[in-house]
């Protein structure tokens, strides 16, 4: 690694300290020292980032400049004068919320949580490639904001009724009360595509989803996070069709039509709140609640 020299984007420099070969800065701005900002090779070969600026000279930017420089310069090839790195990251404790704002601002992606057994708790990754697209292309971006925004998980399922208006519900093995058929929605699938495929995945049901009937708001619950559950309509079809259901054994017992007194009877409350809803939505009823309310 050759030795680095002085860096600056007009504002702040970054001057390496006496060590020769480091890769630790002092950051100056208006020529007083301000903070620290060091990227360290591991044996992985990706770039450690570690930064600190003093309490005094907080709430101005130079932060966000002095680590954008020294990731830049980390990410940049030898011939050029930098580390020739693919890869620059830093792990920043969940509470520290002014170093979390400096990496994303400085284009660091948000990539996940580590779990650790200390008073911080979580851990959060971010990082920057040498591949990704620089900073100044509206992409990249959208890319950082897509890293760190909330992503709320969604729940296709799909309301189907028999000719006596009974409701096809599931028995799950995962919990004792039932629910309506259906699942997660993968990345980057349609919530309409995702609940019939499901039907087809777990009962070996071939049934298209109709329109969208009732959006339902579930809080966190019982260790899951938040979700949002759509229902479609799945329309009426024979009693009988329970006689080509080929449960998958490994999330589903059984699935028959249940009356609305089996629902209630077998169905977790807010579930039962939320088949009772979507049957109203059918009829001109509220296409939106929270927990079936």
């Amino acid at each position: 690694m050759s030795e680095p020299s002085t860096l600056t984007d007009g504002t702040v420099t970054l001057r390496p300290r006496a060590a020769s070969g480091s890769s630790a800065f002092d950051v100056e701005t208006d020529g007083t020292v301000v903070g620290t900002v060091e990227v360290r090779v591991d044996d992985d070969g990706a770039g450690q980032l570690t930064y600190a600026l003093d309490a005094d000279h907080r709430g101005r930017g130079s932060a966000t400049r002095a680590v954008r420089v020294a990731v830049d310069w980390a990410l940049t090839d030898e011939g050029d004068g930098g580390l020739g790195l693919s890869r620059v990251q830093a792990v920043v404790p969940s509470s520290h919320e002014a170093a979390l704002r400096v990496a994303t601002r400085s284009g660091l992606r948000r990539e996940g949580v580590r779990r650790v057994v200390a008073a911080d708790g979580e851990l959060v990754v971010l990082a920057r490639l040498a591949t990704d697209p620089p900073l100044s292309e509206p992409g990249a971006f959208r890319a950082l904001l897509n890293s760190f925004l909330p992503r709320k998980r969604a729940i296709g399922q799909m309301l189907v009724r028999d000719e006596a208006g009974r409701v096809l519900c599931c028995h799950l093995t995962y919990k004792q009360d039932w629910d309506l058929p259906g699942g997660v929605v993968e990345v980057g699938e349609s919530p309409q595509v995702a609940v019939a495929r499901e039907l087809v995945e777990e009962l070996a049901l071939t049934i298209p989803a109709g329109r969208l009937l009732l959006t339902d708001w579930l809080p966190p619950w019982s260790g899951w996070d938040d979700a949002l559950c759509l229902v479609f309509d799945g329309g009426v079809h024979a009693s009988s069709v329970v006689e080509r259901i080929v449960p998958q054994a490994r999330e589903i017992r059984t699935a028959e039509f249940l009356t609305a007194d089996e629902v209630v009877e077998r169905c977790a409350d807010f579930t039962a709140r939320r088949i009772t809803a979507a049957l109203a939505a059918l009829d001109g009823g509220a296409a939106y609640t929270e927990s079936g309310r």
